[in-house]
């Protein structure tokens, strides 16, 4: 183990030429980072998940019902043993060939079977009001972090002149400010991967689970090697327009569509001006050309501003959906009509409909087959199942 560690920790991979751990340690007259700060992270995480939980039931939830949201879920699918044996073990999108297969075993038609399969769907996704708890607990996050980076920033010469993120590099005292900006980040990040798993289930759950985990990397890796300076600049341009898109959805759930469609665009300008043109002529200026410059390239240098130019792909595909939104919205006269970014409509987590589910009849009886006992071709509940099929 203490071959793996100090392999790991090669001073030659993480730090510049003829810099070594033994001078980043602390002293009386100054604070570097230590490795061992980032411990703290995890039970910080776990402190904000539970401040969430509270957050969410004592302050999100009565701002919801006073805004009229209620947590009625969609309609409850009609019990029938046979069709939920299908839906868990088998498929719960039938293809037309089960379809009519289930309609002759139920002596049911072939439109009710398909609107029981709609509802079941829908009973497993969430209410409005949980989707507003959430983004609410979200929004105040972001726009408490962002307003903390901006006030620390203002005051640091970094944001003035990027050239002081590698002045005396790496010997870049640690002050209280900023070791509490990186770790409340880091752990929040921390919070999201593991409540990613028991969150609201989305579609773009693998590409945001990849930005959450290049977030804790990014993180932690140059706080390691003190990169936190240049590091500062990353967080708080990411976090400029995350507010704004949490808004946007809470406008939207609480049915304030024009105040959605404003902040939808409010948020489309601040994402792509701050990602597409702030980030790379910036930040990416300052991390790939001006530390060449002053510092020079080593190992780790190369790693980071991978990651970077990694978030920089994201950020490329993420301006791509939000402009394909925008050109839909346009073209169909309403804006929010879908987002893949959490916003507006909220795609990932709206409820499935069809004109056919709009009334509440009984299943109607199919004609072309014949009337069994309780409606179960003689399998008294229990379904006599053929070949899987997924239809995805």
């Amino acid at each position: 183990m203490a071959g793996i560690l100090a392999w790991f920790w090669n001073e030659r991979f993480w730090l510049p030429h003829n810099v070594t751990w033994a001078d980043l340690k602390n002293t009386e007259e100054a604070t570097f980072p230590q490795a061992e700060d980032l411990y703290l992270a995890f039970p910080l995480a776990f402190c904000i998940f539970m401040v969430r939980l509270i957050f969410e039931r004592f302050v999100a939830k009565p701002c919801a019902i006073a805004l009229n949201i209620q947590a009625n879920g969609p309609q409850i699918a009609q019990p029938n043993a046979i069709l939920e044996k299908v839906f868990t073990a088998i498929t719960k999108h039938p293809d037309e060939k089960r379809l009519e297969g289930l309609s002759k075993q139920l002596d049911w038609d072939v439109r009710s079977i398909q609107r029981w399969f709609r509802q079941r769907r829908n009973q497993e996704k969430p209410s409005t009001l949980t989707r507003f708890c959430e983004s609410m607990w979200r929004f105040s996050f972001f726009l408490y972090i962002f307003t903390y980076g901006v006030r620390f920033l203002k005051k640091s010469p970094w944001l003035w002149n990027t050239r002081h993120c590698w002045y005396n590099y790496p010997y870049q005292p640690l002050t209280t400010d900023l070791h509490y900006y990186y770790i409340l980040e880091l752990s929040f990040y921390w919070s999201l991967m593991f409540s990613q798993f028991t969150d609201i289930k989305r579609k773009d759950f693998g590409i945001m689970f990849l930005h959450h985990l290049i977030s804790v990397c990014l993180i932690s890796f140059s706080y390691v090697n003190n990169m936190a300076r240049a590091g500062t600049l990353v967080l708080c341009i990411h976090d400029s327009a995350d507010a704004l898109l949490e808004a946007a959805k809470m406008a939207n759930y609480a049915k304030f569509q024009k105040i959605c469609d404003l902040l939808f665009v409010m948020f489309a300008i601040v994402f792509i001006t701050t990602r597409l043109g702030i980030y790379p002529l910036w930040v990416l200026n300052t991390t790939l050309f001006e530390s060449w410059e002053i510092v020079g390239p080593y190992p780790s240098w190369w790693v980071f501003n991978l990651l970077l130019l990694v978030v920089q792909g994201l950020n490329c595909f993420w301006s791509y959906l939000i402009i394909k939104t925008a050109c839909k919205a346009i073209s169909k006269g309403k804006a929010g009509k879908w987002n893949p970014l959490h916003v507006s409509k909220d795609d990932r987590s709206d409820i499935e409909s069809s004109s056919d589910e709009e009334g509440s009849e009984p299943p109607g009886k199919n004609p072309h087959t014949a009337t069994t006992t309780n409606g179960t071709s003689g399998t008294n509940g229990y379904l006599l199942t053929g070949p899987c099929t997924v239809d995805d």
